[in-house]
């Protein structure tokens, strides 16, 4: 079931809030008009959490905090991550047959592949330590770090030697990705099932039943990606 414009913006409200360690920064006025657009091109709650989180992360780095945070300083990032979720699901348009994502900001945003690899490396290894994944990823996490090595040796993959390496990766993530699937006990899969209905809701009426199945079935591992802290290792 969608979110109203009112009620979401108090549910950002809230967690604007929360975030700001109990200071209210209402969302009214310009705010609520920002926070609204958020709503109405789609932009799940739980993704509008996640883009102001990175605000915040960024904001600590800077050192102490100086003042609240307000919504505003939010929007780009919250965008940033909006996109990131319809890459991943495969959403290519906003309700009501909106515009398309920016793919050439998007691909300008890519980190390269060296760079891929080691943030992958180093997320598969901490999922290993942590023990949200089994040993029987152990194989893909080896094989992962195969491919960084080979990357460093190279001083970075060229033509047919990083195709190579990106059919590799994306076979790596399909395997990965069966392995996970298979771990994943009956409840839990009926939440995040839940949870892929409810971020798709805006998007739901304006696709046809087989592309929304595909976008359902990416949201689903997205949101099991997310839970374990498991990167994507495919490199498009």
């Amino acid at each position: 079931m969608g979110t109203q414009p009112v009620d979401y913006c108090r549910e950002i409200e809230a967690y604007l809030c929360r975030k700001n360690d109990g200071h209210l920064i209402r969302v009214v006025g310009p705010s609520f008009d920002l926070v609204s657009r958020w709503e109405t091109d789609g932009v799940p709650l739980k993704v509008a959490f996640q883009g102001i989180d990175r605000y915040f992360e960024r904001y600590y780095r800077q050192g102490p905090r100086r003042r609240p945070v307000r919504i505003y300083f939010c929007d780009a990032d919250v965008r940033d991550v909006f996109d990131e979720w319809r890459r991943a699901v495969g959403v290519v348009s906003r309700p009501e047959g909106g515009e398309s994502i920016d793919a050439e900001r998007a691909s300008n945003r890519r980190a390269s592949l060296p760079a891929h690899l080691e943030r992958a490396a180093l997320r598969l290894t901490s999922a290993r330590a942590t023990g949200a994944v089994g040993p029987e990823a152990d194989m893909v996490i080896d094989r992962l770090a195969q491919e960084l090595d080979s990357a460093r040796a190279a001083n970075g993959l060229r033509g047919e030697a990083r195709r190579a390496a990106i059919v590799r990766l994306a076979a790596l993530d399909d395997e990965l990705m069966q392995l996970v699937r298979a771990s994943v006990n009956e409840a839990a899969r009926a939440n995040v099932e839940r949870e892929a209905d409810d971020e798709l809701a805006a998007f739901r009426g304006s696709m046809p039943e087989p592309a929304y199945q595909r976008a359902r079935a990416a949201a689903v591992d997205r949101l099991i990606r997310q839970r374990l802290g498991l990167p994507v290792l495919t490199y498009e």
